[in-house]
């Protein structure tokens, strides 16, 4: 998208939105992730969206003007900031792209809406992790592994488990030698991941 555009910097847990306002620009993640969740009235967390380097946060940005949920940076986050009034004056291939990453998005959701309803905690979390490690271009290393910066609680938020269950899941995918964790860094072997195992 050959429009004019800067630079902004969000730090780890720094809202990049809140609900309600009025958005003049949309954000392409250069590096660092992001999402978007919502609350329930008792503070559990759901992850709705995850967006990686080189996704364009919110696009439907370009469409409302406003967001409607919280967006969040989960590590620090470097991104290209491109005007929605640019966007709009110069319609095309860019206006496409943004297009095609709601439906992207759109497609994503409708995957996770029947992992969350149909799926045991071993499919959710397989299938989650074997998306990222498909989005981040799969191995990342002579080791055949991938890093994935999130922690134990928000993939629970993703998946819809307790952090308890997620840590039992990669427990046994760790005995399968299909993750590894050092410290807080969690590595996958995203192509032999068992999406149809049993819970």
């Amino acid at each position: 998208m050959d429009l004019p555009t800067a630079i902004k910097h969000f730090r780890r847990q720094q809202h990049i939105a809140r609900p309600g306002e009025t958005r003049t620009a949309i954000y392409r993640l250069e590096e660092g992730w992001a999402c978007r969740y919502s609350l329930l009235p008792d503070g559990r967390r759901q992850i709705t969206v995850l967006y990686l380097p080189g996704d364009y946060c919110e696009p439907q940005w370009l469409l409302s003007g406003k967001a409607e949920l919280p967006v969040l940076a989960m590590t620090g986050v470097r991104a290209t900031v491109v005007p929605l009034a640019t966007i709009h004056s110069q319609p095309g291939d860019g206006v496409k792209r943004l297009l095609g990453d709601m439906v992207q998005v759109m497609e994503r959701q409708s995957r996770w809406i029947v992992s969350l309803g149909r799926k045991n905690a071993v499919e959710r979390v397989s299938e989650l992790l074997a998306d990222l490690y498909a989005r981040l271009g799969g191995a990342q290393g002579a080791d055949g592994l991938c890093t994935i910066p999130l922690t134990q609680r928000d993939i629970a938020d993703v998946v819809g488990l307790t952090p308890v269950h997620v840590n039992r899941v990669l427990q046994g995918l760790r005995q399968s030698g299909l993750v590894e964790i050092r410290g807080r860094t969690l590595l996958v072997r995203g192509e032999q991941l068992p999406l149809g195992a049993a819970a």
